[in-house]
C-alpha cells in the first residue's frame, strides 16, 4: 500500500470506527433498557422535554422583563398560571421567605425541596405527590428591598429524562472512543513508518562504519520500499567502488613489485658488464665486443619492458584511440605472417596459415594494434618453444556471427593451473620467470577487447597450446 492511501485510511478510521462502535453500543443499550424497564425511549419524548424547557425559558424571560411588583398582581399570576397550564406546570411565588401564591398544594417539606432544587441550580427532578417536576427558579428584588423568588415547576416524563442522559452518555462515549481510536491508529500508522526508518538508520550507521555487507531490506509502504531499493543500489555501487579501489591498489603494488623484479635482472647485468669493462676484464677486442653486445641486448630488454608497460597502462585507461578500418581478414593475416616469418624461421619454427572460409570476410580492425596482438602471441610461442623443430599453425574459420583466429603451437604447453591466468598482467610460470615482461598476452587481451572481441587459451598438454581470438563480422 502506498503512503497516501494509508494516510487516507488512517484518517477515515479515526472517525468511522468510533462512530460504528458508538452506534452499536447505543442500539444495544436501547434494546436492553427497553426490555428491562418496559419504557420506550422515543424521539417524541425528547421533543416534548425540549418544548417544556423552552416554555420555562420563555416564562422566565417574561418575568424578568417586568418589574418585580407585577408578580403580586392577580392578573399577572393568572397569566403565568395559564402559560404553565399548557405544559401542566405549576407556579409558586415567594416573598421574604413566605409563599404568597401557589398553583399547587405544597407542604413545607415540598416547598423546601423546591427551593433547594431552585437555589442549587442542579435541575434535578423532585417528586411532589405522584408527579415529578423540574424546578426553575427566578430571583426578584422588590422596591422595598425585600427579596423574592418565582418557582416554575414543569412536569417531567422519566423516559424523556433518561433519553437526555442517554444522549449525553452516547456523546461522551463517542468522544472517548474517538480519542482511543486516534491513539491506536496513530501508533499503528507511525509504527509502519518508523520501523523501516529505524532499520534504514541502523544500516546507514553500519555503512558509515565501513560495513558495506549490511544489506538494506525492502519493507514498509511503497514509497519507503522505493527508498530502501535506491539505498541498496547505492550500497552495492559503493561496495563495488571500494572493491575496485582496493583491487587497483593491489594491482599498483603488484606492478611496482613486478617492475622492480623485472628491471633488476637486466640492470644488474648491464652494471656487471660495465664494471667488467672498467676493471679491464674485457682486455681483448673480442671480449669487449661481446660485453658491449650484451649491454646493448639488456638495454633493449629494459626499453621493451618500459614500452610494454606504458602501452598497457594507456590501454587500461582507454587513452589510446583505435583507428578502425574495414579489412580483409585473410589478406591481413598473410601480411602479418610475412613480417614475422623470418624471425621465427631463425628460431627453427615453421609457421603456416590455413584459411577455411567459403568467401572473403571483412572485419573492422585497427590494423596496427591487431598486428601487435598477432606478434605478441607468436613471440610468446617462440619463447616457450621446447622442440627442436617448432611449428605454429594459424587457422582462420568462421561461425554464424563471428570469425575465429586460432594460433596453435607445439611447444611446452600450459598447465591447467596456469591456464586461467596467462592473460593476467605480469603473470608467468616460475620456470620461465626471466623471459619477457609478462605483459605480452595482457596487452593482446586489452586490444582484442577494445575490438569488442574475445580471447582465450586452450591447452593441448604436452602437444602445445592454442590461443583463440573471436571477432565479430562486419
Amino acid at each position: 500500500m502506498d503512503l497516501k492511501k494509508r494516510m487516507i485510511l488512517a484518517n477515515a478510521s479515526t472517525v468511522i470506527i468510533p462512530m460504528v462502535i458508538t452506534v452499536f453500543i447505543a442500539v444495544a443499550f436501547l434494546f436492553i433498557y427497553c426490555k428491562m424497564s418496559g419504557n420506550d425511549l422515543s424521539f417524541k419524548d425528547y421533543q416534548r422535554l425540549s418544548q417544556i424547557k423552552l416554555e420555562l425559558l420563555n416564562t422566565e424571560t417574561g418575568i424578568l422583563q417586568r418589574s418585580p411588583e407585577v408578580v403580586e398582581e392577580d392578573e399577572f399570576q393568572k397569566h403565568l398560571q395559564e402559560r404553565l397550564a399548557e405544559i401542566q406546570g405549576e407556579l409558586v411565588i415567594i416573598k421574604d421567605g413566605k409563599m404568597i401564591f401557589s398553583s399547587i398544594n405544597l407542604s413545607k417539606i415540598d416547598l423546601e425541596k423546591s427551593l433547594d432544587a431552585g437555589n442549587m441550580g442542579r435541575n434535578e427532578p423532585i417528586v411532589i405527590g405522584d408527579m415529578t417536576y423540574s424546578v426553575q427558579s427566578v430571583g426578584l428584588q422588590f422596591k422595598d428591598g425585600t427579596k423574592g423568588r418565582v418557582l416554575l415547576l414543569a412536569p417531567l416524563d422519566q423516559a424523556a429524562t433518561n433519553l437526555t442522559r442517554f444522549i449525553i452518555i452516547i456523546g461522551v462515549t463517542f468522544v472517548l472512543l474517538f480519542m482511543l481510536t486516534n491513539i491506536l491508529v496513530s501508533y499503528h500508522f507511525s509504527r509502519r513508518i518508523l520501523k523501516p526508518l529505524r532499520n534504514l538508520q541502523s544500516a546507514a550507521a553500519e555503512i558509515s562504519r565501513g560495513n558495506l555487507d549490511q544489506a538494506i531490506v525492502e519493507e514498509g509502504d511503497q514509497e519507503i520500499q522505493a527508498l530502501c531499493r535506491d539505498l541498496e543500489l547505492m550500497r552495492l555501487k559503493l561496495k563495488d567502488s571500494v572493491y575496485s579501489q582496493l583491487k587497483y591498489e593491489d594491482n599498483r603494488k603488484m606492478i611496482i613489485s613486478s617492475i622492480s623484479h623485472d628491471l633488476k635482472t637486466p640492470v644488474t647485468s648491464i652494471k656487471g658488464y660495465v664494471e667488467g669493462i672498467l676493471d679491464g676484464i674485457a682486455n681483448t677486442p673480442e671480449k669487449m665486443e661481446r660485453y658491449l653486445k650484451t649491454i646493448s641486448l639488456k638495454a633493449h630488454q629494459v626499453d621493451q619492458m618500459i614500452d610494454d608497460l606504458l602501452l598497457y597502462a594507456k590501454l587500461d585507461l582507454n587513452q589510446i584511440p583505435f583507428d578502425f578500418e574495414k579489412t580483409d581478414i585473410g589478406e591481413y593475416l598473410k601480411l602479418c605472417l610475412l613480417e614475422s616469418e623470418p624471425e621465427l624461421e631463425s628460431s627453427h619454427i615453421k609457421v603456416s596459415l590455413h584459411i577455411d572460409l567459403p568467401q572473403k570476410q571483412f572485419v573492422s580492425l585497427d590494423r596496427a594494434r591487431m598486428k601487435r596482438v598477432i606478434v605478441n602471441i607468436l613471440d610468446n610461442s617462440r619463447k616457450y618453444m621446447n622442440k627442436e623443430q617448432g611449428e605454429i599453425k594459424i587457422l582462420l574459420r568462421d561461425t554464424f556471427t563471428s570469425l575465429i583466429i586460432e594460433l596453435r603451437d607445439n611447444g611446452s604447453g600450459v598447465s591447467e593451473g596456469d591456464l586461467p591466468h596467462i592473460f593476467d598482467r605480469f603473470y608467468r610460470s616460475d620456470k620461465a620467470r626471466s623471459k619477457g615482461s609478462g605483459l605480452g598476452l595482457a596487452i593482446a587481451k586489452q586490444i582484442v577487447e577494445g575490438h569488442k572481441g574475445r580471447i582465450w587459451a586452450v591447452s593441448h598438454g604436452e602437444e602445445g597450446t592454442s590461443i583463440m581470438i573471436s571477432l565479430s563480422k562486419s
